[in-house]
């Protein structure tokens, strides 16, 4: 009873703010509703649901999703792992780098977006007004109001944001390797790439897999910072899967459409989180598990 009465809470905040919400959501995205009234009642199937197959938006958003993804694996990620190897190094002023480094993900993403709304202004914004002073005025673009620059520029903008997150996983990770293995390699004769290839990145495994989960799992429902950056323009040139879904249910009222794609959004991370979990994880919560059984 006292484990009940502790649980109790929790369970029905999650269950008011979480689960309730959710049903509600799967359920009326069977109708063809404006969101006014107690509960829709015009049922139409499956109809939004083939409808968005056949939506050019909502293909588009998949694509610039994939291709935010694609650019964190392979940029955002790797950037965070070098900066957090090179400030494990002992240095004058690790800490202060650390710090700054850390800084941005401290930011709401609100107050960044509109930070740099105002410095990729093409109107004297800070990066046109820097790129003038060095000489290098053909380079000088509107970033955010072209659509070959936008989600370049909005990537930019993510990894300003979240490489700092990353550093500091990526930085615990690398300290929690004994410093014997790395200096058993040197004794051997490792040289520098051969101590990260076959004893630090493969010990920085699961810390690597972590950040990947949250990477993707957070561009599939990347939101705010696009919608105050770009609002998904110019002419959906950045929009994602949650400005779409907003823009139908709050300012179109096709609250039912929103509905399907709010679950096609749901059914996206789930089915990544669960074949994620259970084909790259694997090894890493099975271990987990056996070292609380050992240790109980």
């Amino acid at each position: 009873m006292t484990i009940v009465l502790f649980l109790l809470p929790g369970i029905v905040l999650f269950g008011l703010l979480v689960l309730v919400p959710t049903l509600l959501a799967m359920y009326s995205s069977f109708f063809k509703w404006n969101g006014f009234g107690l509960f829709p009642t015009n049922f139409i199937g499956l109809d939004n649901y083939t409808r968005l197959l056949e939506d050019e938006i909502f293909l588009g958003d998949l694509g610039r999703g994939l291709i935010l993804i694609l650019l964190a694996l392979f940029i955002q990620l790797p950037l965070s792992l070098a900066i957090a190897l090179l400030l494990n190094q002992k240095m004058r002023g690790r800490a202060f780098y650390r710090l700054v480094f850390f800084m941005p993900y401290v930011l709401s993403e609100v107050i960044t977006a509109v930070l740099f709304t105002m410095i990729l202004s093409p109107e004297r914004g800070l990066a046109n007004e820097l790129l003038g002073a060095i000489g290098l005025e053909e380079l000088e673009s509107t970033f955010l109001s072209e659509p070959s620059t936008v989600m370049y520029s909005l990537f930019i903008v993510m990894t300003w944001k979240y490489f700092g997150f990353h550093m500091i996983l990526y930085l615990a990770g690398r300290q929690s390797i004994p410093n014997e293995l790395t200096e058993a390699a040197q004794i051997d004769g490792a040289g520098a790439w051969k101590v990260f290839r076959y004893v630090t990145l493969p010990l920085l495994g699961p810390t690597i897999r972590i950040t990947i989960f949250l990477s993707v799992i957070y561009t599939v429902q990347l939101f705010d910072l696009v919608y105050v950056l770009t609002g998904g323009g110019p002419v959906h040139a950045s929009e994602t899967l949650g400005v779409t879904m907003y823009e139908f249910g709050f300012k179109r009222f096709q609250v039912g459409y929103a509905s399907a794609l709010s679950v096609v959004m749901f059914l996206l991370s789930l089915v990544f989180a669960l074949g994620y979990q259970r084909f790259v994880m694997r090894r890493d919560t099975e271990g987990a598990i056996t070292n609380m059984r050992a240790a109980r």
